[in-house]
């Protein structure tokens, strides 16, 4: 019994790099796992920029998309039964009125059709 009560330093010692190894790894499968979800849920080409996320059990219904400027912000409506938001910068502005936004199957898919940019300079007369 005074054997099983106290664990000795030889019985530590073999336990704990065990256990740190198994958490170091887990955490980098969690890294990983999560790096390339969101590497692959973000495309462009010339004309506009691609984003599909998944988003199980949500309703087009009970989805708020909002675009302003080069930010598109993503959230679940206070009905829906689970709880999304988040925010993305995108490198140029989005033309809301050519952008478009499809859920199928769970999956949310974004093509958001860049600005043109508007070039506002002048040309000035030399006297």
């Amino acid at each position: 019994m005074f054997f099983a009560s106290a664990p000795s330093a030889f019985q530590s010692a073999v336990r704990r790099p065990a256990y740190a190894h198994a958490g170091r790894s887990v955490e980098r499968f969690l890294d990983d796992a999560m790096f390339g979800a969101r590497q692959n849920a973000y495309t462009q080409d010339e004309t506009a920029f691609t984003l599909t996320l998944d988003m199980p059990g949500i309703a087009k219904e009970q989805l708020s998309i909002a675009i302003d400027g080069a930010v598109v912000r993503i959230q679940s409506k206070e009905d829906a039964p689970r709880r999304y938001r988040a925010a993305y910068e995108l490198p140029q502005d989005v033309d809301s009125a050519l952008s478009e936004a499809k859920l199928e199957n769970g999956v949310l898919t974004l093509k958001l059709a860049k600005k043109v940019p508007v070039n506002n300079a002048t040309e000035l007369t030399i006297q």
